[in-house]
């Protein structure tokens, strides 16, 4: 039986950031109104609810892949590889996954979310996040191999290595400075 983790700090239906965007949504839709007529916002509006259709089924895959990943990684293991313990290796491990792993934002930020509730600390997932972001092999194969050449493929690349692995110390830092100013402040 595992220890239970913190508490969780309680969720409240609405936040502020919500209604803002709300507001500038709904903002935006009167401008539309008003500034091109009902026809094309009409038109505008049925092309966003196409685009939400396509969306969705993707939100909802990625969303199943990150509730998944904490029921089938055990926590020891992600915290042994790529724990606050794991050290550059663990910043290592995790960039190399980032860097592997296919899958467009949908899929990474769950699985990146996932890592955190598992074990994994914010520098591994920084990394990990970074190294998909700058060094995704499915990118380069698809986009840039076609359009740019594999010179400058291999260049860029090459030139985006050391990057994930420095943002994940960074992270590190940034949470070791926030954890000693609060253990400091009690």
């Amino acid at each position: 039986m595992t220890a239970p983790g913190p508490p969780r700090r309680r969720r409240r239906a609405f936040d502020w950031s919500t209604a803002v965007i709300a507001a500038i949504a709904v903002g935006a839709a009167g401008v539309v109104y008003w500034r091109d007529g009902p026809a094309q916002f009409h038109a505008i509006l049925a092309d966003d609810f196409v685009l939400l259709g396509q969306m969705m089924p993707k939100v909802v895959a990625g969303c199943l892949i990150g509730t998944f990943v904490p029921l089938l990684l055990p926590r020891e293991v992600v915290a042994r590889w790529v724990g606050h313990e794991s050290g550059l290796a663990g910043l290592l491990i995790a960039a190399l996954f980032g860097a592997i792993l296919p899958g467009g934002p949908f899929t990474i930020y769950p699985v990146a979310g996932a890592l955190l509730v598992v074990g994994a600390d914010a520098g591994a997932v920084v990394a990990f996040v970074t190294s998909w972001t700058l060094i995704g092999y499915t990118r380069a194969l698809v986009w840039e191999l076609p359009f740019f050449g594999g010179h400058f493929v291999v260049w860029r690349i090459l030139e985006a290595l050391p990057l994930p692995i420095i943002a994940g110390l960074l992270a590190r830092m940034v949470v070791q400075a926030g954890l000693a100013r609060i253990g400091g402040g009690r």
